[in-house]
């Protein structure tokens, strides 16, 4: 049956708009464990931060040098943009991973995805309502960790500016407006990762093979970028601009290493993306 929808030959009042709507494979994916799970590790990583804090003390400066952690008691909006900060480099990578690389692999895995392109949903539409399904559940994993760590960090440290270890303060109104840049900045700098779990989504039956492919190959990327005997070669790599959000929250802020690593990512991601499509679109389905 999709073979005659891919040629044209369609059955009276059928649309392949309106196959596997956006919000049935969005309340399919909210509903599976591993979605639920994943939330409730990113809510509770603020509580543990709390916990750490109190049973070890105020964070204090080493040698004399200032870092953002040592600012994490100052107030809510310190304690949010050291959350992200701890988590932007590993730990938001896996959510990203496992809803971009489980939703195709997943599928063949369960023997499913030939009856969903037999109901018959074309192959394009398919990948279509599982990438943004799964890019959204992405955006909200980044969203969710920041707010739930800005509720909890005014409740123990109260509501106040954002401390900057460089020195000065930007006010509390000032500092949302620059935390939800760094949120931005953060999705879209993860943007290779999904397009590297989407594209080995579309390559194998293995979930965990997608899902653990695209961490492995981020984390390889998080190496290179420290071989400094690289040079200017690290800045072809996206994990060199993972914290270039950092000069965002700068009482002046330096908006020229998140263009190019906004650039870089997109362009990988753009890649990736395609490969996935075009692969996708010639595959045997067996499963």
């Amino acid at each position: 049956m999709s073979t005659l929808v891919e040629r044209g030959e369609t059955a009276d009042g059928y649309r392949a708009r309106r196959t596997l709507p956006l919000r049935v494979e969005l309340i399919r994916q909210l509903k599976r464990r591993r979605t639920l799970v994943m939330g409730a590790i990113l809510a509770a990583l603020p509580f543990v931060l709390v916990v750490a804090f109190a049973i070890g003390g105020d964070p204090g400066s080493r040698n004399g040098q200032v870092t953002l952690m040592d600012t994490a008691t100052a107030s809510g909006a310190n304690f949010a943009a050291v959350n992200l900060f701890v988590s932007a480099g590993f730990l938001l990578v896996i959510p990203v991973a496992l809803f971009c690389g489980d939703t195709i692999a997943s599928e063949a895995s369960w023997s499913s995805l030939r009856y969903l392109l037999a109901a018959p949903v074309p192959r394009a539409r398919l990948l279509w309502s599982k990438l943004v399904v799964a890019l959204g559940l992405s955006l909200a994993a980044m969203i969710l960790l920041p707010v739930v760590a800005i509720a909890v960090g005014t409740a123990a440290y109260g509501w106040g500016p954002l401390e900057i270890p460089t020195g000065g303060a930007l006010p509390a109104g000032t500092a949302t407006q620059r935390l939800l840049v760094v949120i931005a900045y953060v999705f879209v700098s993860q943007l290779v990762t999904a397009g590297l779990a989407f594209w080995l989504s579309t390559k194998t039956d293995a979930p965990l093979g997608a899902v653990g492919g695209a961490v492995g190959l981020t984390i390889v990327g998080n190496v290179l970028d420290a071989v400094t005997a690289l040079g200017h070669w690290r800045d072809f790599l996206p994990a060199h601009w993972q914290f270039a959000w950092a000069d965002a929250v700068q009482p002046t802020p330096e908006w020229s290493g998140m263009i190019q690593g906004t650039a870089i990512s997109i362009t990988y991601a753009l890649v990736l993306f395609a490969l996935a499509f075009r692969g996708f679109r010639r595959k045997d389905i067996v499963s």
